[in-house]
């Protein structure tokens, strides 16, 4: 299956799951408030199926897979057979309102603690948060390749990911963070990374680069995909060998390749290239040449032609996260509460205008990380539509109206006042509701072709 076919059906799958329990949500609360629900539809549009239970709700899968809807008896759609008045749901309580629309979110954050714990006890596979590489302000700090980030503030880190989203945040809000590692060689120290050293301004989507860290799975593997015909290399150095070292240091990874022949043409003459060519260790006297950069204005660099894999394979994963049934449930609690608190606090900060609103993401991406995750199995793509089921849960809740939340907004004036909004105030709610989701789709849009074409 291609990556546009696969993005496009596991993104439909993962709407399905999540939409349906969803709308799952506010079709059981009402029923058990006494509304009658006259449709149930998975997706908009001509509906493909479609059936009635005994109530007469009819259940529908529609053509248009991008969300759903329940539609319950309602004299603000219509006229209502005084027979039927009381399953009305604007004849509901103002609390029972409150309950029916609030279900929805709630499914969703349920479906999202069920989704971690079951990937708990099949045990996620991940990478730890072991450093390949240092430099910059990283390297002044005094963190080294192979340490291991343990916690950072007072938060446990478990993997790559963890570690990544706090010290983005902390870039964002340019705070000094104590990072606590266990070194190469076992012991546990604390450093500080300042990140309050990050230029003004900087790619937030890149903090963890501009900080100077690499995470060891970043690494590639120092593997010769290519030799460039009337390189200094050519002739020499073969597709297939493994560069252990240049001029006597050790090489970690392809990109120690780059930094240490530039230190080598620099100072100038030829060295020792070390390789590993199909078990047997070799070494070559190399000069590296001066070469122009393929994109202009780039200026020359230090070369001796070669070039990684077009493919690379990932390394093997290093940490699991796995419990059993028992143990997993605070497990996926805990983990739905850290989503939750760092959800909130990247939309906060975005509202406040100090993360980049290039955080915002479409359904391409959306589509493109559910296809990633199917692939890499059954433990990442349940991480996915847990990660999905809250977003959607935290959107919903947004006191924009049109949402959920907006209807929540509705019914706390009402309590308030002691009486409904007027019709006209909430039409113009509507209209500003509708106006800010299309501005937000505009701009996750906007984002999502922006990825693609750079």
């Amino acid at each position: 299956m291609s990556d546009v076919l696969g993005s496009i059906w596991w993104m439909i799958v993962a709407l399905g799951v999540l939409v349906t329990f969803h709308e799952f949500g506010h079709y059981w609360v009402a029923r058990r408030c006494g509304v009658k629900v006259l449709r149930f539809s998975v997706g908009f549009g001509k509906p493909l199926w479609s059936r009635r239970d005994r109530h007469g709700t009819e259940f529908a899968i529609a053509a248009i897979p991008l969300g759903g809807y329940v539609k319950m008896l309602d004299e603000a759609e219509g006229d209502v057979p005084a027979a039927q008045q009381d399953q009305a749901f604007n004849r509901k309580s103002v609390w029972q309102r409150i309950a029916v629309v609030a279900a929805g979110p709630l499914a969703n954050v349920l479906l999202c603690i069920v989704l971690l714990w079951a990937m708990f006890v099949l045990g996620k596979q991940d990478y730890s948060a072991t450093l390949g590489g240092v430099s910059g302000i990283a390297a002044d700090a005094g963190f080294m390749r192979g340490d291991r980030i343990v916690r950072i503030g007072d938060r446990k880190i478990d993997t790559w990911a963890d570690a990544s989203i706090v010290l983005t945040k902390a870039a964002i809000d340019g705070d000094d963070v104590p990072v606590e590692v266990e070194t190469a060689s076992g012991s546990q120290l604390t450093r500080t990374l300042p990140l309050s050293r990050l230029p003004v301004g900087f790619d937030q989507e890149n903090a963890i680069g501009l900080s100077g860290l690499v995470w060891r799975h970043w690494v590639a593997p120092a593997i010769i995909g290519k030799v460039t015909p009337g390189s200094a290399a050519d002739g020499v150095l073969n597709v297939g060998d493994v560069v252990t070292a240049v001029d006597g240091h050790p090489v970690h990874g392809f990109n120690d390749i780059a930094t240490q022949v530039d230190a080598l043409g620099k100072r100038g003459g030829a060295a020792m290239i070390e390789v590993d060519r199909a078990g047997e260790r070799l070494a070559f006297e190399l000069a590296p040449r001066r070469t122009r950069h393929p994109e202009a204005g780039q200026g020359d660099y230090w070369a001796l032609g070669l070039a990684p894999p077009a493919k690379v394979q990932m390394p093997g994963y290093d940490a699991t996260l796995h419990y059993g049934p028992v143990a997993a449930v605070p497990a996926a609690l805990r983990e739905t509460g850290k989503l939750t608190a760092d959800s909130l606090g990247m939309i906060r900060r975005m509202l406040t205008g100090d993360a980049s609103l290039k955080n915002v993401s479409g359904p391409i991406t959306i589509a493109q990380v559910a296809n990633v995750s199917a692939k890499r199995g059954p433990d990442w793509f349940l991480w996915f539509l847990a990660a999905m089921s809250l977003s959607l849960a935290i959107i919903n809740l947004l006191p924009i109206p049109v949402l959920d939340g907006g209807h929540l907004l509705y019914y706390l004036i009402e309590l308030v006042k002691g009486s409904p909004l007027s019709e006209r105030h909430m039409v113009a709610g509507q209209y500003m509701g509708l106006a800010a989701l299309a501005g937000l789709m505009g701009l996750a849009f906007y984002n999502d072709i922006l990825r693609l074409v750079t």
